[in-house]
């Protein structure tokens, strides 16, 4: 049975492609769930993405996703490192989230290498690039799948 999987980007992330590229790579924010949606359902899940530069639209997301999905995979770019709004609401819902990060922010400047959000999800995935996002899909995946 297929399962539904909420893909949340945070600010900026819709200038992938053309911000910082030696740190974010070349492909548009798209692409990457483009190449998301095509593994997610080869693995059984239904890939819903979503770009936001607000945080309270991204909270407002993570409260409906309780409703309407199985999992969350989640972005939140700069807001990983301060959001408690956005931390208060991943631990308030009863879904499974991963942390996922196109750069190692562990390996970046000091204050990108602290995730507020990082307490409240079963894990993180950074430093990948672009594939962490699928690798993001895989260990969702493997989250709800396993017997």
């Amino acid at each position: 049975m297929e399962k539904k999987i909420i893909v949340l980007n945070g600010p900026n992330l819709n200038l992938l492609g053309k911000r910082e590229p030696e740190t974010y790579g070349r492909e548009t924010l798209a692409e990457i769930i483009e190449r998301a949606t095509i593994l997610g359902k080869k693995l059984g899940l239904n890939i819903e993405a979503f770009q936001f530069n607000s945080e309270g639209d991204i909270i407002g997301k993570i409260h409906l996703a309780e409703e309407s999905a199985d999992g969350l995979i989640i972005n939140p770019g700069a807001y990983t490192h301060y959001s408690i709004g956005i931390r208060d609401a991943l631990a308030a819902v009863d879904l499974p989230a991963i942390e996922v990060h196109i750069s190692n922010i562990y390996g970046r400047e000091p204050f990108r290498r602290k995730s507020v959000i990082s307490q409240v999800v079963v894990g993180q995935i950074s430093g990948f690039g672009s594939y962490s996002y699928e690798l993001a899909i895989r260990a969702m995946a493997h989250l709800l799948f396993q017997d």
